[in-house]
């Protein structure tokens, strides 16, 4: 099972919809900048960050961003 699928098959677990592929780019996005920006496992932390605080991607990605240029 590859990452795609295993995603969907979570996201239906939960009784949801697994991202569309430009959503999947913008949490890879996410997830390269924060463990680029500080440790790896900063990486799947800001992405739980950014879903329970309920912003959207874009808006959790340009925050991500703001805080690697002002570090």
């Amino acid at each position: 099972m590859n990452a795609k699928e295993w995603i969907a098959a979570y996201a239906e677990r939960l009784g949801t919809e697994a991202p569309s592929v430009d959503d999947w780019s913008t949490i890879l996005d996410l997830a390269g900048e924060a463990a680029h920006s500080s440790e790896r496992v900063a990486a799947p932390v800001a992405c739980w960050v950014a879903a329970r605080a309920g912003t959207g991607l874009d808006e959790a990605l340009a925050a991500a961003r703001q805080i690697a240029t002002d570090g």
